[in-house]
């Protein structure tokens, strides 16, 4: 069989199918977690994603193949949640590139689309890992423009896209150690060649019944989960914000210089954003030499927007703050609402679990408070709707789990009329540290770089339970072992979560601090919570310990040390 070339139609009924497969194959894909903690969620994020994605093709014109591209890559950039949603939705919108004004797209067409989104896809994860769907993903491409030069065969294309896709699918336990241990593929890369094999079905007509309808919308799960938290101190000060604009306004910036440049800022710093749209390049990177950085960037162009902050500057003033948490009653979640009356100076978007962490936050001010976690995640339109809801000139979104850090960043760039700051929080202790010392000032980059710098004194940990046997690092992990995790390591491994209570708390406070707090979750009784509190001051004394209930489903006990 052979296909010249895709129309808009066919490509709207490829992604449909596509988005049923990742529907039926979720939880397959979610299993292929590395970790054997109740948080695999790659499945759930990338099924989701795509739903919202087909969802937006279906109304897409039939007889414009750009068109029904362009709302996939619309849909999933609003629909995306959790790091695998978007990346999969850069993927797309790499594609919709590709296709841009085209009614119909031959072989020569998908071949670049291929390729456009796998460099697009690069282009928003700074520090690409390779055994991942970045690897799978460029794969394809690079097996796509293999074959383009002896074919005219659209479908061809398409199917050795995916058979390159696979080949290195079956070789990223080769790159990844984590991956070899656990005896799996990379699930993100998975997911994608389950798409990808659907869709070409669909086109086939393999797939006979070609109008079946999209599932359901899931609805939001009773369990979500937390993030694995992770801390360290601060190694590059200065943090480093500018725009550069190309020297002839309209002409595109080389991308060979812009990518030099990207390598540049990876040797000197982290936290880095360089991304480049047109004329004109943003860059964000923490660096101890930001004068050098500015002198590298002169060569690109000039330079607009400069913003230098000292991070380590530090604000040493505790706060006694959840006394006035205690004082608040708790809320019930709740759809945001517009907002009324006047703009306050900086307004919070935080996510959160249970119903005491809940509680901690609209006690310090949080202005939106989106129920969420682990595989549970807010998509960018949920961020969307609740930076809507936020009467504020400035806007700080905690996403409080790494795994969501990407979606926040999304739905930011999509604001529209609102000066919305992302602060990286990768665990709920660490935006509620962040949020507790929050001091009021006109100068919001200056609130920006010390709540950054907040965040990156907290150590944390959590306990929570293993799903199935498994073997990491040499230790043997069996299902319901109480887990010990701290900078998303694993550290113990006992039977219960009690003795890992208090293995956690010697462990942590052994390293020095001040105050620890204890954070007791929903299967977590208050006496025994209180028992572990009494453990800590009495095997550690002179350090403060505070004990809160955080409500929180599946981990057990989060500690903070500050």
């Amino acid at each position: 069989m052979k296909i010249v070339s895709v129309s808009g139609s066919q490509l709207k009924d490829m992604m449909l199918a596509a988005a049923a497969s990742l529907n039926e194959h979720k939880s397959e894909i979610d299993a292929m977690n590395v970790f054997p903690v109740p948080d695999g969620d790659t499945g759930t994020n990338m099924s989701l994603t795509f739903l919202a994605a087909a969802r937006e093709a279906e109304k897409a014109p039939d007889d414009d193949i750009g068109a029904v591209a362009k709302a996939v890559s619309g849909g999933s950039l609003r629909g995306a949640r959790g790091n695998s949603g978007v990346i999969l939705s850069q993927l797309f919108r790499g594609f919709a590139k590709g296709l841009e004004g085209l009614k119909t797209a031959d072989s020569d067409d998908l071949t670049i689309a291929f390729r456009k989104a796998q460099e697009t896809a690069y282009k928003a994860v700074m520090k690409p890992k390779e055994g991942t769907i970045l690897t799978v993903a460029r794969a394809m491409a690079d097996r796509a423009a293999e074959v383009s030069y002896d074919t005219d065969d659209a479908l061809f294309i398409l199917k050795e896209a995916v058979k390159g896709g696979a080949a290195m699918l079956k070789r990223t336990p080769d790159m990844l150690p984590a991956l070899k241990a656990a005896g799996v593929v990379d699930s993100g890369g998975y997911g994608l060649i389950a798409l990808w094999t659907a869709a070409i079905r669909r086109l086939e007509g393999l797939d006979d019944d070609a109008s079946a309808p999209l599932p359901a919308a899931a609805p939001k799960r009773e369990i979500d989960f937390s993030a694995l938290a992770h801390g360290g101190e601060i190694t590059f000060g200065y943090c480093t914000e500018f725009f550069v604009h190309s020297e002839k306004p309209g002409e595109d910036m080389p991308q060979e210089a812009v990518a030099a440049f990207g390598e540049y800022l990876g040797s000197v710093g982290d936290s880095i954003v360089s991304v480049s749209d047109g004329d004109v390049l943003k860059v964000h990177v923490h660096t101890n030499h930001p004068g050098e950085v500015l002198e590298k960037a002169l060569a690109l162009g000039y330079l607009e927007n400069l913003k230098i902050e000292n991070m380590r500057v530090q604000h040493n003033e505790k706060i006694e703050w959840m006394e006035k948490a205690a004082e608040q009653p708790a809320s019930e979640p709740e759809t945001p609402e517009a907002p009324s009356g006047p703009a306050k100076a900086v307004g919070f978007v935080t996510v959160c679990a249970g119903d005491g962490f809940r509680e901690i936050f609209e006690g310090l001010g949080a202005d939106a408070v989106i129920e969420g976690g682990q595989t549970m995640n807010p998509s960018a339109a949920d961020f969307l709707a609740a930076i809507e809801s936020v009467s504020a000139e400035h806007i700080i979104i905690m996403p409080n789990n790494k795994n969501i850090l990407l979606a926040a960043k999304q739905a930011a760039e999509l604001a529209e009329g609102a000066d919305v700051f992302v602060l990286p929080t990768a665990s709920v202790p660490e935006g509620v540290s962040a949020m507790a010392r929050y001091m009021p000032t006109d100068d919001f980059e200056s609130v920006k770089g010390f709540m950054e710098g907040i965040i990156r004194e907290v150590r944390t940990g959590q306990i929570t339970y293993a799903v199935r046997d498994t073997t990491i690092n040499g230790r043997k992990i069996k299902e319901g072992d109480a887990l010990c995790i701290e900078g998303g390591e694993i550290k113990f491994v006992v039977r219960s979560s009690e003795d890992a209570a208090r293995l956690m708390v010697n462990s942590m406070l052994e390293r020095g601090g001040e105050v620890m707090s204890i954070y007791y979750g929903a299967n977590i009784s208050p006496e025994t919570a209180e028992e572990v509190r009494a453990y800590a001051e009495g095997a550690h004394p002179g350090f403060e310990i505070d004990l809160y209930y955080g409500g929180q489903p599946v981990y057990d006990y989060y500690f903070a040390v500050e």
